[in-house]
């Protein structure tokens, strides 16, 4: 069964989508399950996670409330106020298909904010109630991130799109592999195969993205890598059917339990998706 580890819906409507300026004008109007639909069909993808993209409860209810109108979702990461009242919050958000948390961590200027005592302390409430955090980050993040995942073994990290490595031609950094090294060596840490097209630009290509995905699937192997579209914002680089060719295309040297994993198990497992399975 394959699942969609990172996908985003939203509503331009409900205006709290700051990030949507001329930069992504492209992408910049609504997308709801129907315009999905055919893509996750073509690809034969069965379910989906469900990832925010604005940094507000109201975000985190839109979608859960799509989560229960919509069998493909089977599983919301949302956003809370890491430095509030995070027990009421979690409360408050109460739905068998929240699996996770989402702080926009790359938009904040401060690079250890996800260190800040208040904010670990909401991060303790997270992880007591169940729930896993996307890690939304660059590589400036990861010493951050790694010091995280040091002090809090019982909280389930995930890092999406790989971290964002910056390309130079194929490569994607000495400092990003170093970093990435160092926080899989924690194994509650688990990495997204997302983001790459967007992150190299024009003229990605299986090939010009072998070195980071060799990079990840060696850090974290096939049994905490899972892929995830990352689709609308993939249009900005490239499209759903062809990114999902070009992962298959990645993984085809690996055996078909492997394959399997990174294709589905391994979300399933991460984010628990067997018990909100419907439709």
């Amino acid at each position: 069964m394959i699942i969609d580890a990172h996908q985003h819906f939203w509503r331009i409507d409900r205006g709290d989508y700051s990030w949507m300026d001329d930069r992504v004008a492209a992408i910049r109007r609504d997308r709801v399950p129907r315009d999905l639909d055919p893509h996750v069909r073509a690809c034969g993808v069965a379910g989906t996670v469900v990832v925010q993209a604005a940094p507000t409860l109201a975000e985190t209810r839109y979608l859960l409330d799509l989560a229960r109108r919509t069998p493909l979702i089977r599983g919301v990461v949302g956003w809370l106020d890491l430095t509030g009242d995070v027990p009421a919050q979690i409360a408050a958000l109460t739905d068998p298909a929240l699996r996770g948390i989402r702080p926009m961590l790359q938009d904040i200027a401060q690079t250890d904010w996800i260190l800040r005592a208040d904010v670990r302390a909401g991060l303790a409430h997270l992880a007591a109630a169940g729930l896993r955090l996307d890690a939304l980050v660059t590589p400036r993040h990861l010493p951050a991130i790694t010091a995280l995942a040091r002090d809090m073994p019982d909280l389930a990290i995930v890092i999406d799109h790989c971290a964002k490595p910056v390309f130079s031609g194929t490569d994607p950094g000495d400092d990003w592999r170093a970093g990435l090294a160092r926080l899989a060596a924690f194994p509650q840490v688990y990495c997204k195969l997302s983001g790459l097209a967007n992150e190299y630009g024009p003229g990605w290509s299986a090939e010009a993205l072998r070195p980071a995905f060799d990079t990840v699937l060696e850090l974290f192997g096939p049994a905490r890598l899972m892929w995830g579209s990352d689709w609308p914002v993939l249009d900005l680089a490239g499209d759903y059917g062809a990114w999902f060719a070009a992962a298959q295309d990645l993984a085809r040297g690996l055996s078909v339990s492997e394959r399997a994993a990174i294709f589905g198990k391994t979300a399933t497992m991460f984010y628990a998706l067997d018990g909100t399975i419907r439709g």
